[in-house]
């Protein structure tokens, strides 16, 4: 979109976004999504980036809201990323989501129930990719099994 007065050129740039592998022995802890987009369909914990905020701090930020819990920022290995379609309320958002993977550190979940339905481990021989909400997700835990 352009303005033909001041030559202004809007430019729609993708969000930030992060999605987190926490993994513990042969399981991947994945979340149920409490809201739309995906209701119901897996999930990785994670979330978009705020203004100002690193990758790994939206990543340690995300975990701490949506599970309770506190993993160290170095902790935080990025994996790979993918370009992603996010609608929301009817408005298409392009993302560019930022797979990330960290060892689950044993503590309690405390989940957020507003945005979390639940949690389920599951392990990576029983992972079903059709139940993973988004297609961009679902090819980082596809990626994620090939590298094992």
């Amino acid at each position: 979109m352009s303005c033909s007065t001041c030559d202004l050129v809007y430019y729609q740039n993708v969000a930030a976004a992060v999605a987190v592998i926490l993994k513990k022995d042969d399981k991947i802890l994945f979340t149920v999504r409490n809201k739309e987009p995906k209701k119901g369909m897996l999930d990785l914990a994670g979330g978009f980036t705020d203004p100002d905020e690193s990758a790994e701090r939206t990543c340690q930020r995300e975990i701490e809201e949506e599970l309770g819990i506190t993993i160290p920022i170095e902790n935080f290995n990025y994996f790979l990323s993918r370009p992603n379609d996010y609608e929301y309320k009817g408005i298409p958002y392009k993302t560019c989501d930022l797979a990330f993977v960290a060892d689950f550190p044993d503590e309690e979940i405390i989940l957020e129930k507003e945005e979390i339905a639940d949690v389920k481990w599951i392990s990576i021989k029983d992972i079903k990719l059709e139940e993973i909400g988004f297609d961009s997700l679902r090819s980082v835990v596809e990626n994620y099994i090939k590298t094992l």
